[in-house]
């Protein structure tokens, strides 16, 4: 690894994000912004105190408080701007390809519609040239499996904005993969690639139900799949890859420190991980901290870090074409320090 200080170069080389929730990765000022069209919240009376509200005490608080951001997005037009602030944000990061989660599902209260929540999306998006964003609608297993049914449908009526999956977040332990078979099944019959959330904040027979069951294309966190080292071995054999995302799991408790994250046991073991932020402005964390957090606690050299970064792309929703063109634009790039 070159001498140069792991917190400089991550941040430079170019980097693929495949588990990243488009509302938990609002930039802050964007997010006060929209507190302040709606009234704001007197819990929060300044913008020095809002980084505060995203400390958590456990999972469930993480999913309170995941609720009470998303009630500051009201109308179409909130979702083109928190679009084009996150693509400005990943940009400026200097990372290439994005597949972006976002939860149509959770807005409906609002009476907001699927498709045209997704055009929304999809126009701020636009606004942002030179970084490639497909989405992934979340079915939110939360709002159950009628609903996800529905917006599956939905979804697939404006796949031509570029969502290229669908995936399942929200309430593991309450709402388990069971539930949602004949939705991931109608999925699948229409052409979408899948996700689902497992291992996360339940145990290792999640993500058993979820290969199985679901048959998803890839895991999103996983974390707990090293209670089980028979599910280990399967997802070796059957290269699931696994969307890992260390200090999302630190900060909400899912390891209770990073050295006892498996992420490490993972790589060695020969498992398709790739790292990501999922929630990166609710933990106040980037890509290139969640790499320097592994080179310097957890041992990972220079080029394991890239290795992680060209499995991103290997497990992506991406055609092999466009894989094999964006692998040559990152081994090519001067940035990597070795």
């Amino acid at each position: 690894m070159s001498p140069e200080p792991t917190w400089t170069w991550p941040s430079r080389v170019p980097k693929v994000e495949l588990h990243l929730h488009l509302e938990g990765a609002i930039p802050l000022p964007a997010l006060w912004q929209l507190m302040e069209k709606y009234g704001g919240d007197p819990a929060v009376p300044t913008f020095q105190g809002l980084a505060e509200r995203f400390r958590y005490t456990d999972f469930q608080h993480f999913i309170a408080t995941w609720v009470w951001k998303n009630s500051f997005l009201r109308e179409y037009e909130d979702f083109a701007f928190i679009a084009e602030a996150v693509a400005q944000d990943l940009q400026r990061q200097n990372i290439r390809y994005a597949e972006v989660f976002y939860s149509p599902p959770d807005f409906a209260r609002h009476g907001l519609q699927t498709q045209r929540l997704t055009e929304a999306v999809r126009a701020g998006l636009a606004r942002v040239p030179g970084i490639q964003v497909n989405l992934v609608a979340d079915l939110v297993r939360d709002c159950g499996a009628l609903s996800a049914a529905r917006t599956l449908h939905e979804v697939a009526e404006v796949r031509s904005l570029g969502v290229v999956g669908v995936g399942l977040g929200g309430s593991e332990p309450a709402y388990p993969p069971e539930l949602f078979i004949d939705v991931f099944h109608a999925a699948r019959e229409l052409g979408f690639r899948t996700s689902a959330h497992a291992g996360e904040a339940a145990g290792a027979a999640s993500v058993w139900t979820a290969v199985h069951s679901l048959q998803v294309d890839r895991i999103g966190h996983g974390t707990r799949a090293a209670e089980d080292e028979e599910l280990l071995e399967y997802l070796i054999e059957h290269r699931i890859p696994l969307e890992m995302c260390p200090i999302s799991n630190l900060r909400t408790g899912v390891v209770r420190t990073i050295e006892e994250h498996p992420i490490r046991q993972f790589f060695d073991r020969g498992i398709l991980v790739t790292v990501n932020t999922d929630d990166p402005k609710m933990f106040g964390s980037s890509l290139a901290d969640e790499l320097t957090l592994l080179a310097e606690r957890l041992g990972f050299s220079g080029r394991e870090l890239q290795t992680l970064l060209l499995n991103g792309i290997t497990a992506s929703f991406l055609s092999e074409p466009e894989k094999d063109s964006l692998r040559r634009s990152f081994l090519a790039d001067p940035a990597w320090p070795y």
